[in-house]
C-alpha cells in the first residue's frame, strides 16, 4: 500500500513490472505514461472553470485532446531519449526491444495529430493551442530536455498551455485568464528540475530550488484571491492537500538528494498537478467542482499502481 505521499508501491510495481517484460501492448501503453495523461485532463478542466463562459458541449473534445497531446509528447521523450535510456533505465519499452523505435515514433505522431485535431473540434483558437502544446512538446524532447534553464521552462510551458487549452473553451476568456497558466509552469518546473536527479541523485541547491518553485505555486494561489471571480475560501482546503501531498516527500529529497528519494517526490508532484487544478477549479468553480476535479486522483493512482509516471 501507499504509506505516505511520495513513497512508492514498490512490492506491487515490481511484480507487474514483471509481467510487463515481454508484452508489447503493455510497452505502447507505458510509453503515454497512462496516470499522467489523467493529470492533463485535470488541467482542462481547471481551466475551463476559469472560463465561465464557456459551453459544455467542446469540454469533452478538450478533454480528448490533451491526453492524446501528453501522450503523444511523452512517448516522443523515451523516442529522442531511447540511446541515453539503453544505458540507465534499459527496462524502458524501446531499449528493452519491447517497442520499435519506429512504432514509437508512428505512436506519438499520430496521437500529437489526434490531440491537435479534436481541439480544433472546439474552436479555431483550441486547435492553435493545441498546435503550441505539440510544437513545445517535441522540442523540449528532441533539444531543451537536458538543458538546465530552457528544460524546465519549456515543460512548465506545456502545462501552461494545457491549461490556456481548459480556457480556450471560451475564447474570449484567453485575454482576460492570460496570466493562471503561470501556475503550472511554475509547479511543473519545480519538478522538472528535481527530476534531474532520478538516475545519479541530485543537490541540496536544485532540491531547494525545487522547493521554492513548488512554494511560488502556493502563493501564486494566494494570490488569485484578489480577482473579483475567484473565491479563496472553497481554494484554501485544496491548497492545504496540495502541500500536505507534495511538502515532505519534495523535502526528503532536498535533504537526501538520493535517487529513490527524488523519484518519490517527483512522483508525489506529478500525481499532485490534479490537487493544483483541482484548487484552481475551486476557486473559480466552488467546492463541488473542485472535489470533481479532485476525484480524477482515483483513476490515477490506480494507473500509477500499474505504469511508471516518470
Amino acid at each position: 500500500m501507499l504509506t505516505s505521499p511520495g513513497l512508492e508501491m514498490v512490492p506491487v510495481r515490481e511484480v507487474i513490472e514483471k509481467r510487463q517484460a515481454g508484452s508489447p501492448a503493455l510497452g505502447y501503453a507505458q510509453l503515454s505514461r497512462p496516470a499522467n495523461m489523467v493529470t492533463a485532463a485535470a488541467d482542462v478542466l481547471a481551466g475551463y472553470a476559469a472560463a465561465s463562459s464557456a459551453t459544455p458541449s467542446g469540454l469533452a473534445w478538450l478533454v480528448v485532446s490533451t491526453m492524446a497531446l501528453y501522450g503523444g509528447g511523452v512517448t516522443f521523450n523515451d523516442f529522442f531519449d531511447r540511446k541515453l535510456d539503453a544505458v540507465e533505465r534499459p527496462e524502458r519499452p524501446i531499449p528493452s526491444g519491447r517497442v520499435p523505435a519506429a512504432g514509437a515514433a508512428l505512436m506519438g505522431t499520430a496521437m500529437l495529430a489526434a490531440g491537435i485535431a479534436a481541439a480544433f473540434g472546439t474552436s479555431p483558437a483550441s486547435g492553435t493551442v493545441a498546435t503550441g502544446i505539440a510544437l513545445a512538446a517535441l522540442l523540449y524532447d528532441a533539444a531543451a530536455k537536458h538543458h538546465r534553464l530552457a528544460g524546465p521552462a519549456l515543460m512548465g510551458v506545456c502545462r501552461g498551455l494545457n491549461l490556456l487549452l481548459g480556457i480556450s473553451g471560451a475564447p474570449a476568456a484567453m485575454s482576460e485568464c492570460w496570466f493562471l497558466p503561470l501556475l503550472p509552469v511554475c509547479y511543473v518546473a519545480a519538478i522538472t528540475v528535481m527530476s534531474a536527479g532520478e538516475v545519479h541523485g541530485g543537490s541540496r541547491r536544485t532540491g531547494l530550488i525545487s522547493l521554492s518553485l513548488f512554494a511560488g505555486s502556493g502563493a501564486g494561489l494566494l494570490a488569485l484571491g484578489v480577482l473579483r471571480n475567484f473565491s479563496l475560501t472553497p481554494m484554501v482546503p485544496f491548497l492545504l492537500l496540495l502541500g500536505w501531498r507534495v511538502g515532505p516527500p519534495v523535502w526528503r529529497a532536498c535533504m537526501v538528494s538520493e535517487p529513490s528519494a527524488i523519484r518519490g517526490a517527483v512522483r508525489a508532484g506529478v500525481l499532485s498537478l490534479i490537487v493544483l487544478d483541482a484548487a484552481v477549479a475551486a476557486g473559480f468553480g466552488g467546492f463541488l467542482y473542485g472535489a470533481a476535479v479532485l476525484c480524477l486522483m482515483i483513476p490515477a493512482f490506480g494507473l500509477a499502481r500499474l505504469f511508471p509516471v516518470t
